[in-house]
């Protein structure tokens, strides 16, 4: 028998953590590549770019492969870069957007991997898988944008208190963070916060963990359920004392580090590849999304309470290994009907994914902290994978 009461763990890192900062330069070099690479004439489906970025004290490492316009430079490149860090908060001597050092280590994709992925070249006519591996899709019922309670609030923590910061004036915050929130469950069913743990950079170095506290807790409210926060509930704020020294100042920093963080917290499986920093022929990141894509739809559909979507693939083969459904046989239909469905409704190859979800664009920087999935999709086409809209054919298809 399951249990019945049981706590579950889930944390979240700010867009100033510096595993975040990496993220988020490595998704400005895709986002760049794309825009100059589509201004200069060259179609969208031809970029690619796979990116890693570390982050030190005063230094940014970029390298990684690139197909795209020769338009781009490095000045270009290092602009975009220091735009970003501007946009974060970094202005502190250890790591200021201004003076920080930044080299670029960018060379041109591996032609054994192109003849692969390229349509109509190498051995396949069609246009394959940019790698191997195994991604997976999850969501339930378990809040409004039907993901796991633990992540979901940890993500809207951090997020609250850099909305506060860099909109509301509290300027003694400062960019790093993380969160934790422990959910207490009864019957299956999230009820309350059996623990909080914030740990946040403070720039006015008299702060006391006291007094942090006294900050953060207003926002930490306003953001969890009503009810959820009880007497009960054990609260760590700030735990080590002072956090003056954040960022890629006081931790490198690296891309992809943080991958349970951007998808479910931990409570569903993960297939192992980081998203950012690359282009979606990368099945990392395009199956990830549209496997996230497919369960909400199968969640918002009523056929399942929660479900969990494993998709495999071999490198320049197009169609996906295979397809597992696992809705701990309780849905409305049989996890085999459910697999031939999403078969049935959607071409899961990567160009098919690419199309569906219209991912040849600049929309994956948005997307480098706060999680990838439970988001709202935007009119510019980012997070188009949050989209409720194959609900209706997935009722038919069953």
């Amino acid at each position: 028998m399951s249990r019945q009461i049981f706590d579950f763990t889930s944390e979240s890192v700010s867009e100033g953590h510096p595993d975040k900062v990496s993220d988020r330069i490595s998704d400005e070099i895709v986002d760049l590549f794309f825009t100059e690479s589509i201004k200069d004439g060259m179609s969208p489906w031809d970029v690619r770019v796979a990116a890693e970025t570390l982050t030190t004290t005063n230094k940014v490492v970029i390298a990684g492969e690139t197909r795209g316009t020769d338009k781009i430079t490095h000045d270009m490149i290092k602009d975009r870069v220091r735009a970003a860090i501007k946009d974060i908060g970094y202005e502190q001597d250890g790591f200021h957007w201004n003076t920080a050092d930044i080299d670029i280590l960018l060379h041109a994709q591996s032609v054994d991997i192109a003849q692969g992925v390229d349509q109509g070249t190498g051995m396949h006519e069609e246009e394959g898988a940019g790698d191997q591996g195994i991604m997976f899709g999850y969501a339930c019922q378990e809040t409004p944008s039907l993901m796991p309670a633990p992540v979901h609030y940890s993500h809207k923590i951090l997020q609250r208190l850099a909305r506060a910061r860099k909109e509301e004036g509290k300027t003694q915050l400062g960019p790093d963070a993380k969160s934790q929130v422990t959910v207490r469950y009864v019957d299956g069913v999230p009820v309350g916060a059996a623990a909080i743990v914030l740990s946040t950079q403070h720039l006015d170095a008299s702060m006391t963990s006291a007094d942090v506290a006294d900050l953060v807790k207003p926002y930490i409210y306003e953001v969890m359920p009503e009810g959820w926060i009880t007497d009960k509930t054990i609260w760590h704020i700030n735990p080590t004392g002072k956090f003056v020294i954040g960022g890629p100042d006081g931790d490198s920093g690296l891309t992809g580090r943080k991958i349970i963080v951007d998808t479910y917290g931990g409570a569903a499986p993960h297939g192992g590849g980081a998203f950012s920093g690359k282009d979606p022929t990368k099945v990392d990141r395009s199956a990830a999304y549209v496997s996230r894509y497919l369960a909400k739809n199968i969640v918002a559909a009523g056929i399942a309470e929660w479900v969990n979507i494993q998709l495999s693939y071999a490198i320049g083969v197009a169609e996906p290994t295979s397809v597992y459904v696992d809705m701990g046989g309780k849905g409305e239909a049989s996890e085999d009907e459910v697999e031939k469905a999403i078969r049935s409704v959607i071409s899961l190859t990567p160009r098919g994914i690419r199309s569906h979800l219209d991912l040849n664009q600049a929309i994956y920087a948005r997307t480098a902290a706060y999680g990838h999935f439970g988001r709202t999709p935007d009119d510019q086409g980012g997070f188009s994978w949050e989209k409720t809209d194959l609900v209706d054919a997935l009722k038919a298809a069953l």
